[in-house]
């Protein structure tokens, strides 16, 4: 009965298909966070009567032939790079980039990270740090005496030093676009890391031509969409029940043929 295994095939696409969804809704409040799709392929054939075979001597053909296909797989689950909605914070070192781009972090392991989430504090020693002390780059140094930070649209960091008219320039930020920021590996943590897939940063100055700018003051937020999830996940459901339903019928056809009598 290769409704079965066809049916199995479903139920597990759909299962895939409710995790990510379940993902994208757990994640809804998190910084820069950008939702992701599943997407699915269907899986070979079986060819019981190629279409265009020949039929007959005078050269007529079968025109479309039997298929019979054997479920469905996923194809991939793709991040969907939507810009979110900014939040005012008031925070002056909270940054969101309106636009493309992703901030540079270094990591412990000395890596190179990615991230969208621009909600940065200092450390100790005064350098602009993510929540969890990865540095911010380039490194930025903030005096201890300033009594004020200010970041422009296009990533330049002043600060206000007491008993000096203007503001110190203090560290100038930058942003790292990807031809295909979709293949960029995620980490946890909001961070991401080059791949493959996402090919070489190019790291450019904010406002350019091809960069987002920086609003100080702001987070980005998620850009899942509530109604959209749950519609998602709703359907996700359907599809799960109606396979489970053919496994039933499967099942109750295998019964009967058992119980048949000669």
């Amino acid at each position: 009965m290769r409704a079965l295994s066809t049916a199995a095939t479903g139920m597990a696409a759909q299962e895939l298909n409710v995790e990510t969804i379940s993902n994208n809704i757990a994640n809804m409040n998190t910084i820069g966070f950008k939702r992701q799709r599943a997407e699915f392929q269907d899986l070979l054939y079986q060819n019981v009567e190629r279409m265009g075979s020949q039929t007959s001597d005078a050269g007529t053909v079968v025109p479309t032939g039997i298929q019979i296909g054997s479920g469905v797989k996923t194809g991939s689950v793709y991040r969907i790079r939507d810009q979110g909605s900014l939040t005012q914070t008031g925070n002056q070192l909270d940054l969101a980039v309106n636009g493309r781009g992703l901030f540079e972090v270094q990591l412990p392991t000395g890596e190179t990270a990615y991230t969208r989430a621009g909600n940065f504090s200092v450390d100790d020693t005064g350098n602009i740090v993510t929540t969890d002390g990865y540095t911010v780059m380039p490194k930025t140094t903030i005096p201890q005496n300033a009594t004020q930070i200010t970041i422009s649209a296009t990533g330049q960091v002043q600060a206000a030093i007491p008993g000096q008219t203007a503001p110190q320039i203090v560290g100038q930020l930058q942003l790292a676009t990807f031809f295909n920021e979709a293949g960029l590996e995620a980490t946890g943590g909001n961070l991401f890391l080059q791949s493959n897939s996402s090919g070489a940063p190019v790291v450019g100055k904010p406002g350019d031509v091809g960069y987002g700018s920086i609003q100080q003051g702001y987070t980005e937020a998620s850009n899942v969409d509530a109604v959209t999830e749950i519609t998602s996940l709703i359907t996700a459901q359907r599809a799960y029940e109606m396979n489970s339903k053919v496994v039933t019928a499967a099942d109750q056809m295998l019964s009967t043929t058992s119980q048949m009598k000669s």
